[in-house]
């Protein structure tokens, strides 16, 4: 696994860069913003690990940068703080996962598997989701073809797609959804599954009727039409 390290303490960046490169990994080191981008044009990682307290540049602001630049890349932020609002900014901006300071290295391990799965779980080389569909999916971009028009979706609301349409007709609960797109195990932000279902059913239109609500159970989109779906 190939390992961009956003880190400007330098004793936290040297403890992660060993430990990673023992397992095995690839790990190159970016004391700031600047630095990391400049790393990101060079080459492609796996996973980003990133501090939000930069000396350049707040992470979420650069997290916020990269989603929309394009860059898909799974993002782990690491902060020391503890605010559940702080962690929600972060979220939005694009951070795939967030891990506090202090950390067990075990944990942080066990994180970086998990967001270096989820592309490939998320990402198939095609959509499910047929040309006969109400909606059809563009894989490799964040648009989503709509009677030939295109609209233009979020790195989350793309994720979130991609998991409703990877299987047809299955109901995902909100914890899964939760687990799967934000990388959290427990529900710190509330409504955020629900508002962002909100969110893509309103970009997608009428074709946002596929995406169901099994009422007590969750969501699951449906390519047969039927009645409308309740908030």
């Amino acid at each position: 696994m190939n390992i961009l390290l956003v880190e400007d303490e330098s004793r936290v960046a040297d403890f992660i860069r060993r430990g990673l490169r023992a397992e095995g990994w690839r790990v190159s080191h970016a004391p700031d913003g600047r630095a990391a981008l400049n790393l990101l044009s060079c080459d492609a990682y796996d996973v980003i690990i990133m501090d939000v307290m930069l000396l350049d540049v707040d992470g979420r602001e650069l997290c916020g940068k990269l989603r929309e630049c394009g860059n898909a890349t799974p993002i782990l932020m690491l902060t020391a703080l503890s605010a559940v609002e702080e962690r929600v900014q972060g979220l939005r901006a694009g951070a795939d996962d967030y891990l506090p300071k202090p950390f067990d290295f075990d944990e942080l391990l066990a994180r970086l598997e998990a967001l270096a799965r989820r592309p490939r779980a998320l990402y198939r080389e095609e959509s499910p989701v047929t040309e006969e569909s109400p909606m059809r999916r563009i894989p490799e971009g964040r648009a989503v073809g709509l009677g030939g028009r295109e609209v233009e979706l979020t790195p989350k609301e793309n994720e979130l797609l991609a998991l409703l349409t990877s299987s047809p007709g299955e109901v995902f609960s909100r914890a899964r959804i939760l687990s799967r797109v934000w990388g959290l195990h427990e529900d710190p932000l509330t409504n955020v599954v629900d508002v962002y279902i909100r969110r893509l059913r309103k970009k997608l239109g009428q074709s946002g009727a596929a995406i169901r609500t099994v009422r007590g159970a969750g969501y699951s989109f449906q390519t047969d039409p039927g009645e409308t779906p309740h908030d």
